[in-house]
């Protein structure tokens, strides 16, 4: 893991959160758009990304999809991890606080991981932002963590594993998954 700062501040910072917010768009996919003949758009989750997230939400730390575009391929996936999905948002900063203020939270309590410009204004404000490998120059300086992969390619998962780590959470989490579970009780990825 690629930490700008050192890893006692991201340590101190990651125990806090309580709220993980995560851009669509090049964060959690690799930032390609396609469309077929007919307008519909296709995109690709990465399967790691999706149990990471899963994984926050079994800790207890509420997780939410935030993104400027209407997508309701990004509401699918969110329904199928169990979280929340905020999809066709004009302030992502209004909306992430309005998010923390329902959950009774400060923007201390929260992380963010966005890619591009319009990430900017939240990371600059919650308690943890954080960005894939390939985000743009001011929101790679703006992250107090960076993934060493790219987005749609494992970065969530990664900053997901971080977090739980330094909330001392995710062996206990593995530990669990490791026994065996009553039918229905698991959440797909």
């Amino acid at each position: 893991m690629s930490i700008p700062a050192t890893d006692d501040d991201f340590t101190t910072r990651a125990r806090r959160i309580r709220l993980a917010c995560f851009d669509v768009d090049g964060t959690l996919t690799d930032g390609r758009l396609t469309f077929d003949s007919e307008g519909r758009e296709f995109k690709a989750f990465h399967v790691h990304d999706g149990q990471g997230l899963v994984l926050l939400r079994r800790a207890g730390i509420a997780v939410s999809l935030v993104t400027a575009r209407r997508s309701p391929i990004a509401e699918q996936r969110a329904a199928e991890l169990g979280i929340e999905a905020c999809t066709g948002v004009g302030d992502k900063l209004a909306c992430v606080e309005g998010i923390a203020r329902s959950q009774g939270l400060d923007l201390d309590d929260v992380a963010f991981m966005g890619d591009d410009l319009p990430d900017l204004r939240v990371m600059l404000r919650v308690g943890l932002p954080a960005a894939p490998r390939n985000a743009q120059d001011a929101v790679l300086q703006a992250a107090a963590w960076r993934s060493r992969f790219d987005g749609g390619h494992g970065a969530a998962r990664e900053f997901c594993n971080a977090l739980l780590e330094a909330q001392a959470r995710l062996g206990p989490l593995i530990d669990g998954l490791l026994q065996a579970e009553p039918p229905g009780i698991g959440a797909r990825s």
